[in-house]
């Protein structure tokens, strides 16, 4: 393995190790410091957004208000935004408000089968085995991971359940929708503008300025190092991995995330996690394996592909 693939492996597993330090971070402070979900979205989307696109502009002298110049194409970046920039970004950090951060992460994982379904009916074709493996291996592992293998009770609350599942959909619509802006544009307009427009949106529900909870040096830092390292610094890494091993590769690393979501929560924050919950985490993330292990056929692409029914997995993760 040359010095740039194990760079492009190397950076690709850092930004998953702090995208699930993030989660857990945003863990602590909603159950032990009282930080409002609403806030803390507004706020990472409207600073990572307008860093990003400062990165843009004055790096890679990226045309930055080129997307709204087409009237098509500012009506996509506004329906990406809403539906599924900001649908991400709540869904997922109000399931780890009502549960935790291991759980969150890995049921937002079941969006890829999601993906696959949806692919598979809009063009009528048979789904490969791996797929339906896939369908079935994580209808499994969401049964353990909230049932711990009994049918009669919940281990999670409903709403926590209701919220994970939703963040699954929403990753599954965020992956599909900006396919033909990123044909055109640079990802980092399209996920500057996402961020930033998803949380102006949001400012009108949390204002930014409107703080509450405890605020002392842990809190401050944990805000700082889930906007900083776990959306900028995550961002960037991951970006610079695909451009050298490529989307598939750099999106199958990814899956690295849930397990650190869940080593960092039962580790720091002592959060339970049994036995059924391992064994439904292992079930959801080799879901990521068996379908990324056939994304050619499949319908899976890499960046710029502009293919009917093909995915570009590059900007998966990019908003995490």
């Amino acid at each position: 393995m040359n010095t740039q693939i194990l760079k492009g492996f190397s950076f690709t597993l850092i930004a998953a190790v702090l995208w699930g330090a993030s989660g857990t971070f945003g863990q602590f402070l909603f159950q032990q410091r009282g930080i409002n979900v609403e806030w803390l979205i507004t706020v990472r989307m409207l600073v990572s957004g307008f860093c990003l696109l400062l990165f843009g502009w004055m790096r890679e002298k990226t045309a930055i208000f080129s997307v709204w110049r087409n009237r098509k194409d500012a009506l996509q970046m506004i329906a990406f935004s809403l539906g599924g920039m900001l649908a991400v970004q709540y869904t997922y950090f109000a399931a780890i408000r009502h549960s935790n951060a291991a759980t969150a992460t890995v049921l937002q994982y079941a969006g890829p089968v999601i993906i696959a379904v949806y692919l598979a009916f809009k063009y009528r074709r048979i789904p490969a085995p791996a797929e339906l493996l896939a369908v079935i291996l994580a209808a499994l592992g969401v049964f353990l991971l909230v049932t711990h293998g009994n049918i009669h009770t919940l281990a999670i609350s409903r709403m926590a359940l209701f919220l994970g599942l939703a963040a699954a959909v929403a990753l599954a619509v965020y992956t599909l929708q900006p396919v033909k802006l990123l044909s055109k544009y640079n990802s980092l307009v399209v996920t500057g503008w996402g961020m930033f427009c998803g949380g102006f949106a949001f400012s009108f529900v949390k204002a930014p300025w409107n703080m509450e909870g405890q605020w002392d040096g842990k809190t401050f830092l944990y805000t700082g190092l889930i906007i900083v390292f776990g959306t900028l610094i995550g961002f960037y890494l991951y970006m610079t991995a695909v451009k050298i091993i490529g989307a598939q590769k750099a999106s199958l690393l990814a899956s690295a995330e849930p397990l650190a979501a869940t080593v960092l929560a039962v580790w720091w924050l002592n959060t339970p996690f049994l036995a059924m919950d391992w064994i439904g985490s292992f079930c959801i993330i080799i879901t990521v394996f068996l379908l990324g292990r056939n994304i050619p056929q499949n319908g899976f692409t890499s960046a710029g592909s502009t293919a009917p029914g093909k995915l570009n997995t590059s900007m998966n993760r990019y908003g995490k």
